[in-house]
C-alpha cells in the first residue's frame, strides 16, 4: 500500500511538473508555426523555438498548455488570415485589430471555435461575406468586424449567438436587408441579450424590420448611412435604449414618431436627413434623461417649443436646415440649452440675430497644451504633456459631435485616469486636430504616451488598443458614442537591441529541459513534505498583521493610536451577517454598514469588494496613516478586520451623510449661506491638519464633496484617505506619482506634470467651493464649474453677476455677507499655476474672516442641526418627517432615530 501511494504521489508530481514547464499541445504549436509561416511581417521577434507556451512568445496566452488567447493589435501585420486558425479549439479571444495591411477573407470554418468569446478585428482591410457559419460561435460575447472590406448580406445565423452582447459591423460595404427571423431562418431579432448593435456606414437598404423592437435590452442602435428605405420603425418595447442614431436614410416622409416620447433612458436622438417633416412635438424634451437631439436637414416647420419643463439633463438641441417658422423661447428655462436653427426662415428675418441662429461652433484648432518650456526630441520621438520624449502609441477617436463649446481637457482626464485604473503603462495622452469626417462624426488625433520608458512593448499596445476598442472604456456623456482605430506602432521597447544569442535562448532552454526532467522529478518529490510545511509559515508571514503587538515598537511593527482589530466574527454578527438592511452606501471600493458595538456606539463599517481590495502591505500602510491622525473635522478610524481575506475599516458613524447629498437636495437637509461656511471652514481646518499638523505631511488627493460629511450638527468632516499620499523629507516639495483623484475636481498642474503637491489639495477644495455656491457637480450637463463661473463673472454687478446660476437654497434675496470674498478665494485656489494658490492654512484665515463679516464667530461650535427652517409652521422639523422639535437647548431634541442617509467612503 506505501509503494501504490508513493507511486500515486510520483506520478501527481509528474503532471504538475507538465503543467509547470507548460510545453505546448502538439497541435496548437504546429498551427501557431503555420500562422507565422504565413504572416508575411509584423510578428514579435520571440516568435522562435517550437514551444509558443513555454518560450512565452508575445501575444500568446495559454492554459494548460492549450492556446486560449490571441491579442497582436496594431503590430504591423501583413499578410492573410489563415484557415488553421480555427482548429485551435481552446481558443477564447482572438484580436488582430488594427492591422491595415492584413487582408484576406475571414475563414469559413470560423465557426470551429467553439468556444471563442470574443472576436475582434477592427480596422483590418479584411474584405469578402462573412462567413455564414459564424452563427455556430455559441459562446460568442464580442463580435468587432468594424472598419473592414466585407461585402455581401449579414449572415441570418448571427441571430443564434444567444450570449453576444455586442455587435459592431460599422463601416464595411454589406448590403441587402437586415435579417430577421421567420419561424425557420435565425434572424438578428433574435438577439435578446445584445447591449450594442450598430450597422452604420454599409449599404443596407430595405425596410427597418419590426421585429427589432423585440431587443428589449438594447441601449445603443446605429443604423445611420445607410439605404434604408420604408416607414421609420415603431421601437416602443426598446425602453432600455439610451442612443437612437438611423440619420442618412431615404425614410417615408412622416412626422416625428409619437413613439420617441416613451423612451424613458433616451439620451440621444439622432436623425439628421430622415425625411422628417411637421411640428417638433414637445413632449419629446419632456424625457427626463435626454442630452442630446439632432434632427437638420429634415422638413419640419411650424413652431419650435421646448416645453417649460423640459428634463434636467437636456443640453443641446440642432434643428438646423428645417423650415421652423417660431420659437418658443423662454430665456429662463432654456439659458443652459444650446440651440441651433440656423438655416430655417425663422432665422432670415432682418434685425439682429439671435443666438440660436448661429450655426455650431466647434475648436477647429486644439492641441493639449505643456505645462513646461519646449523641448528637443530626435526625429522620430514627440514631447509628451508631461515633457519627455518618448514615441507615442497613436490613432484617431471618432464620436458624434458634442455641444458647443467642447471641453477636450475633460476627455484627456477621462482616458488618462481610466488607463491608469486600468493598470495600463501610461504616463499621459495627448489630443490634437480635430476635425469633421465625410460621415459628418468629428474626429480627433489622440497620442498615448508610455510610463517609465520611451516606448511600449507588444503586450502594452495590445491591452491599450482593447482598451479603446471596447466597451471597457467608458467616456463623458458628451463624447459618446466613442470609437478609436490606430496606427501601427513601430517603437516596440528594446527590440532594436535583440541579438541572435538572446532570441535563440527559448531553443536552449527547451533542449536542456527534456535532460533536466529526471533530475528535477526527484528534487520535486524530495521536497515535497518540506514544501507543504513551508506553505502554511509562508501564509502566516505574508499576513502583516499576524505578529502584531499594540504594546510594542519594532521593525514593521505598525503603530496604532486608538485604532483596535476586529475580529470577522464580531463584525458579521454586528452587521447582523451584512444585511442588506445595514447597507447604507456603497462605492468603488464596496459597501458601508451602520452597527452597533456593546458599548452603544454607532459605526460605519466598510467593507472591501474582491476586486478593489489592495495589497496586504499597502492596506497596512493605510491604516497606520489613518490611526495617527486625530482632528475634529477628520473622520476617526475605530479599527479594521484583515481576516478571510477580507479588508474592512472601521469608522465613527457620520449620521448626516456626504456634503454632495446635501446640496442635491437628497438629504433634505437645507444648507443656508451661513451654513455652507461653517462647513467650507471645518473641511478647510481639517485639510490643513493633514498638510501641516499631521507627522508626516498628508495629501488627501480626493477632495470632493462625496467625502465631506456632514455630523449631527452639520460639522464638517473630511473622510475617504484610500489615494492619500504621506509627504516624506525627502519629498521636499513634491511628490512624483501617478494620476489620481476624480474628474473636475483634479489639479490641472498635478494632471500635466505627474508631481503631487499640497497644492493639489487646494485646487480641488476651490472647486469644492465652487460647487458650495452653484449646489451642481463640477461637470454637469457637459459644462465645467470654474470655466461657468469666471465666463458669467463681472465684479461690477452684485453678487459678481453670478445670481442665476447659484443654488437656490443658498439664501437668495437675503443678504450674503462676504460672498464676494468667498468667490475671489474660491478662484484664487483654482490657479493654474500651483505657486499662486494658496496654503490651507491661508483658505482657513480667509474663511474665518469672511465667518466674521457674516457675524459670527469662526471659533464658536456650530450650533445648527440636521433640522432645517419650515417657513410654513415656523418651526424647525427633522429631515425624515413632519414631527417639531424643542430647540431651546441649542439643537433639536427628539427620541426619534433618524433614517440612514447614504454614506460615501
Amino acid at each position: 500500500m506505501m509503494g501504490l501511494r508513493i507511486q500515486v504521489f510520483l506520478l501527481s508530481v509528474w503532471f504538475q511538473f507538465l503543467i509547470i514547464a507548460a510545453v505546448t499541445y502538439p497541435e496548437d504549436a504546429a498551427i501557431l508555426k503555420s500562422l507565422k509561416d504565413i504572416i508575411e511581417d509584423g510578428l514579435p521577434p520571440n516568435w522562435l523555438g517550437s514551444d509558443p507556451c513555454g518560450d512565452q512568445w508575445e501575444g500568446i496566452e495559454c492554459t494548460r498548455s492549450r492556446v486560449t488567447t490571441i491579442r497582436l493589435s496594431s503590430m504591423g501585420l501583413t499578410g492573410s488570415l489563415s484557415g488553421d486558425i480555427t482548429s485551435l479549439s481552446e481558443l477564447l479571444t482572438l484580436d488582430l485589430s488594427n492591422n491595415k495591411d492584413l487582408k484576406g477573407s475571414l475563414p469559413s470554418s470560423i465557426g470551429d471555435l467553439k468556444k471563442l468569446k470574443n472576436l475582434i478585428l477592427v480596422g483590418c482591410n479584411l474584405f469578402g461575406p462573412i462567413p455564414d457559419s459564424i452563427g455556430s460561435l455559441q459562446q460568442l460575447v464580442f463580435l468587432s468586424l468594424n472598419s473592414n472590406s466585407f461585402s455581401g448580406k449579414i449572415p441570418a445565423s448571427i441571430g443564434n449567438l444567444s450570449k453576444l452582447y455586442w455587435l459592431d459591423l460599422t463601416d464595411n460595404q454589406l448590403d441587402g436587408t437586415i435579417p430577421v427571423s421567420d419561424g425557420v431562418s435565425p434572424g438578428l431579432d433574435m438577439l435578446v441579450s445584445t447591449r450594442h448593435l450598430r450597422f452604420d456606414r454599409n449599404l443596407l437598404s430595405g425596410t427597418v424590420p419590426s421585429n427589432l423592437n423585440n431587443l428589449t435590452n438594447l441601449n445603443a442602435l446605429f443604423l445611420s448611412n445607410n439605404r434604408l428605405t420604408g416607414p421609420i420603425p415603431n421601437l416602443t418595447n426598446l425602453t432600455t435604449l439610451s442612443y437612437l442614431d438611423m440619420s442618412n436614410n431615404t425614410f417615408d416622409p412622416s412626422p416625428i414618431p409619437s413613439w420617441f416620447s416613451t423612451l424613458q433612458s433616451l439620451t440621444t436622438l439622432t436623425m439628421d436627413r430622415t425625411e422628417l417633416e411637421g411640428e417638433v412635438p414637445t413632449t419629446i424634451f419632456s424625457l427626463s434623461l435626454l442630452q442630446t437631439v439632432v434632427l437638420k436637414q429634415n422638413h419640419l416647420n411650424g413652431t419650435l417649443d421646448i416645453g417649460a419643463s423640459h428634463g434636467s439633463q437636456l443640453l443641446f438641441i440642432n434643428l438646423q436646415s428645417n423650415s421652423i417658422t417660431d420659437f418658443k423661447d423662454r430665456p429662463g428655462a432654456n439659458k443652459d440649452i444650446a440651440i441651433i436653427l440656423a438655416g430655417n426662415p425663422i432665422c432670415q428675418e432682418s434685425g439682429d440675430p439671435k443666438d440660436y441662429c448661429r450655426a455650431a461652433e466647434r475648436d477647429s484648432m486644439y492641441s493639449t497644451p505643456k505645462n513646461c518650456l519646449s523641448i528637443s526630441c530626435s526625429s522620430d520621438q514627440f514631447s509628451s504633456p508631461t515633457c519627455i520624449c518618448a514615441y507615442p502609441y497613436t490613432g484617431n477617436l471618432s464620436f458624434r459631435p458634442p455641444s458647443n463649446n467642447t471641453c477636450y481637457q475633460i476627455l484627456e482626464q477621462s482616458i488618462l485616469l481610466q488607463f491608469q485604473s486600468a493598470k495600463l503603462p501610461v504616463d499621459s495622452v495627448s489630443l490634437s486636430n480635430p476635425r469633421k469626417s465625410q460621415s459628418e462624426y468629428l474626429e480627433i488625433s489622440l497620442a498615448v504616451f508610455p510610463s517609465g520608458q520611451d516606448s511600449f512593448n507588444r503586450t502594452g499596445i495590445s491591452m491599450i488598443g482593447l482598451f479603446l476598442s471596447n466597451p471597457t472604456y467608458r467616456p463623458p456623456e458628451e463624447f459618446r458614442p466613442l470609437f478609436f482605430n490606430g496606427d501601427e506602432y513601430l517603437h516596440f521597447t528594446g527590440e532594436n537591441r535583440r541579438s541572435v544569442k538572446s532570441t535563440g535562448i527559448g531553443v536552449i532552454i527547451g533542449t536542456t529541459a527534456g535532460v533536466c526532467v529526471l533530475l528535477l522529478l526527484l528534487v520535486l518529490a524530495g521536497v515535497y513534505a518540506y514544501r507543504q510545511k513551508r506553505r502554511a509559515e509562508k501564509a502566516n508571514d505574508q499576513n502583516p498583521f499576524a505578529h502584531w503587538d499594540r504594546n510594542k515598537s519594532s521593525g514593521s511593527i505598525p503603530q496604532l493610536k486608538g485604532a483596535r482589530c476586529f475580529s470577522f466574527e464580531e463584525l458579521n454578527k454586528y452587521t447582523n451577517h451584512f444585511s442588506d438592511t445595514n447597507n447604507v452606501g456603497s462605492g468603488g471600493y464596496g459597501k458601508v454598514y451602520r452597527a452597533t458595538l456593546p458599548s452603544g456606539q454607532l459605526i460605519a463599517i466598510k467593507r472591501a469588494q474582491q476586486g478593489s481590495m489592495q495589497g496586504a502591505v499597502e492596506f497596512k500602510n493605510e491604516i497606520e496613516l489613518l490611526s495617527r491622525v486625530h482632528h475634529k473635522n477628520l473622520v476617526t478610524l475605530l479599527g479594521f478586520c484583515f481576516e478571510r481575506g477580507e479588508q474592512i475599516l472601521i469608522y465613527e458613524y457620520i449620521p448626516n451623510g456626504s456634503l454632495r447629498d446635501s446640496l442635491s437636495g437628497k438629504s433634505g437637509i437645507r444648507l443656508e449661506w451661513v451654513r455652507r461656511l461653517k462647513i467650507a471652514l471645518g473641511a478647510a481646518r481639517g485639510l490643513s491638519y493633514l498638510h501641516e499638523l499631521a507627522d508626516p505631511p498628508i495629501i488627501h488627493r480626493d477632495v470632493k464633496s462625496t467625502n465631506i460629511l456632514l455630523d449631527e450638527r452639520l460639522n464638517a468632516k473630511v473622510a475617504d484617505f484610500g489615494l492619500s499620499k504621506p509627504m516624506g523629507v525627502s519629498d521636499k516639495d513634491h511628490i512624483s506619482t501617478q494620476v489620481k483623484g476624480t474628474m473636475g475636481y483634479l489639479d490641472p498642474e498635478y494632471y500635466m506634470t505627474n508631481q503631487l503637491t499640497e497644492k493639489s489639495d487646494v485646487y480641488s477644495f476651490g472647486v469644492l467651493m465652487l460647487e458650495i455656491l452653484i449646489g451642481r457637480r463640477p461637470i454637469e450637463r457637459g459644462k465645467y464649474i470654474v470655466r461657468e463661473i469666471e465666463m458669467a463673472m463681472d465684479k461690477e454687478k452684485d453678487l459678481y453677476n453670478l445670481y442665476e446660476i447659484l443654488d437656490p437654497t443658498i439664501g437668495l434675496g437675503t443678504t450674503l455677507k462676504g460672498f464676494e470674498k468667498f468667490v475671489d478665494l474660491s478662484l484664487r485656489c483654482v490657479e493654474e499655476s500651483g505657486a499662486d494658490r494658496p496654503s490651507m492654512r491661508e483658505v482657513v484665515k480667509e474663511i474665518e474672516y469672511i465667518l466674521q463679516l457674516a457675524g459670527l464667530n469662526p471659533n464658536a461650535e456650530f450650533e445648527a442641526s440636521s433640522a432645517s427652517y419650515d417657513d410654513a409652521s415656523k418651526g424647525y422639523q427633522h429631515p425624515y418627517g413632519n414631527e417639531s422639535f424643542d430647540y431651546s437647548g441649542g439643537f433639536p431634541v427628539s427620541k426619534i432615530e433618524p433614517q440612514p442617509v447614504i454614506l460615501y467612503f
